[in-house]
């Protein structure tokens, strides 16, 4: 197995935080309700697995946004590396599902979409990207917001040769 380079690392972390910026919603009571009881300030340590395994940690701070959107900004640590994300999570009526995009400093975008499975909220995001040696990678990650805790699986695959890198964080209040 190779050892994967920043860019794929950076990737992987933006998966954990991946819950950011869409566009104006207008969504009913209930659906705004459920995205504000993620407001406020979590924390969440796991692992990375590729090469190595390694040790992450990250912090997410979710706050009330503009027109019934929640806000939030994010970091997480892993081998001296720092990632940080930012955006908009909100419910998007005309397509009549939750939408989440994000930027971070890793220089990844992308757009997940949320559906309710019972009392819980699960983001998935599917994404195609390079790393810096111009390879391709398939970046897939599953976010389950929960009523107390976020969980968060996130892989990034080498399309050419199927190396894998793997991470798996569990955030609390």
């Amino acid at each position: 197995m190779k050892c994967f380079g920043r860019l794929a690392r950076g990737a992987a972390l933006t998966g954990l935080l991946v819950m950011g910026g869409a566009a104006p919603a207008f969504a009913g009571p209930a659906e705004v309700a459920l995205l504000q009881t993620y407001i406020g300030e979590w924390r969440g340590r796991g692992t990375l697995t590729g090469a190595n395994v390694e040790t992450v940690v990250c912090r997410l701070s979710l706050k009330q946004g503009n027109q019934d959107k929640v806000n939030y900004s994010g970091r997480c640590s892993l081998a001296g590396t720092q990632l940080t994300v930012a955006g908009t999570m909100a419910y998007i009526a005309a397509s009549k599902r939750y939408e989440a995009v994000m930027s971070s400093n890793a220089t990844f975008r992308g757009v997940a979409v949320g559906q309710k499975r019972g009392s819980n909220l699960i983001f998935n995001l599917q994404e195609r990207d390079e790393d810096e040696d111009g390879k391709e990678l398939a970046i897939s990650a599953q976010i389950n917001l929960q009523s107390d805790a976020i969980k968060v699986v996130f892989d990034v695959i080498y399309v050419e040769n199927g190396d894998s890198l793997r991470a798996e964080v569990p955030f609390t209040k």
